[in-house]
């Protein structure tokens, strides 16, 4: 990496900015609410997270759970110009001349019953990915550095099914049936969301971020499909950097296949896993973290979690509210950090208050890394 007088600072940050955040509870959200409030500039959960990514100051940072519309580019730019670039108490304004928003799978109706319950109770069927209207939970990344567009990589309508000895889950009352059907398993995608391949030019040098919101793995029943989903959304990155012999069954949303090419990656998103903790199957995530490629060394941790959760030996590493490491910021081993962290201030700062609740900002933390080549 030619650019190594510079450090660049990347995040991530599952900001809560879809749909359900914006109606009283209970009340199912219909897909505007999100554009709706961007629109005023004036909404204050949205302004304390545009505080909060000013404080840190990435230079890029992918947001999970901000959602997806048809006004996808007018919501991105009222963010940018109507919050992030208007002083939040007082901080200086952020700018990010590149960004790149697309569609994912939530909401997205598959025209079949895969929870085998829906078109009994008389809807259409089940989406692609759990969510109230198309593109809740969506994904937006932010750039201070130019995007190469035309190169970028997503992985929407890959198959579940075209994943060599995938998880796809079974009946285990029925001597191991599987759950979904011959034609379910024809549509059904692996992402809940999706996975993108974004390459961001940094002087000579590239570094791709690999972008990606896995289900949770629960919610489900005994036949364990988020679980396994969960594991085989992660396990895709895990293929994807393995060479041709791993990653020659992956296919593009633009018809080319083939596993990542490059040298610089960061790996980034809220994946709901974590490999000491929560229902999620731990093989998943383990073999990510211990990808020969992959940076785990120095894991981004804050006081404020450990205070948060007292007697949890992992606690300094959890990046959410509901007490688990989930988000994540993994650069590949091409790269060094000299910096780290999670946005968790104590209950005593007068930062506090940009946390205090998911209604004040988001129940996840923001997680950075500051990179730099290797000499």
């Amino acid at each position: 990496m030619t650019s190594n007088s510079q450090s660049i600072r990347v995040a991530t940050f599952n900001v809560s900015m879809d749909g359900t955040n914006y109606v009283e509870q209970g009340q199912v959200p219909i897909g505007n609410e999100l554009s709706k409030n961007l629109l005023s500039g004036e909404h204050k959960q949205i302004k304390n997270i545009a505080e909060i990514i000013q404080r840190v100051r990435p230079d890029i940072i992918l947001l999970n759970e901000f959602d997806y519309s048809n006004n996808a580019m007018s919501d991105v730019e009222h963010f940018l110009n109507l919050y992030l670039k208007m002083p939040q108490n007082h901080k200086d304004p952020i700018d990010y001349p590149y960004f790149y928003s697309a569609a994912v799978n939530t909401g997205v109706n598959s025209g079949m019953d895969l929870d085998k319950d829906s078109i009994a109770s008389g809807t259409q069927g089940d989406a692609f990915g759990f969510g109230f209207y198309p593109g809740q939970y969506g994904m937006l990344v932010l750039s201070k550095y130019p995007i190469e567009q035309h190169k970028i990589r997503t992985f929407q309508h890959f198959l579940w099914k075209d994943m060599p000895n995938s998880l796809l889950p079974t009946i285990e009352e029925t001597n191991g049936e599987p759950y979904y059907s011959h034609a379910a398993q024809q549509i059904l995608r692996l992402s809940s969301k999706s996975h993108w391949d974004i390459p961001i030019k940094f002087g000579e040098d590239i570094i791709h971020l690999l972008a990606s919101h896995p289900t949770p793995p629960v919610f489900d029943g005994p036949e364990n499909r988020n679980g396994k989903r969960n594991h085989d959304e992660i396990r895709f990155w895990n293929d994807y950097l393995s060479g041709n012999q791993r990653s020659a069954y992956i296919y593009d949303d633009q018809g080319n296949s083939g596993g990542f090419q490059g040298e610089h990656f960061i790996i980034a998103g809220d994946l709901n896993a974590s490999p000491d903790e929560g229902d999620g199957l731990k093989d998943g995530i383990r073999g990510l973290l211990t990808h020969p490629l992959v940076n785990n060394a120095v894991v981004p941790t804050s006081e404020a979690a450990s205070m948060h959760s007292p007697n949890n030996e992992f606690a300094a590493q959890h990046t959410a509210e509901w007490a688990m490491r989930a988000d994540y910021v993994l650069p590949s081993t091409s790269l060094e950090t000299n910096g780290r962290g999670v946005f968790w201030p104590k209950k005593d700062d007068p930062l506090y208050r940009l946390i205090k609740g998911r209604e004040s900002s988001s129940d996840h933390r923001l997680v950075w890394v500051d990179i730099v080549a290797k000499d």
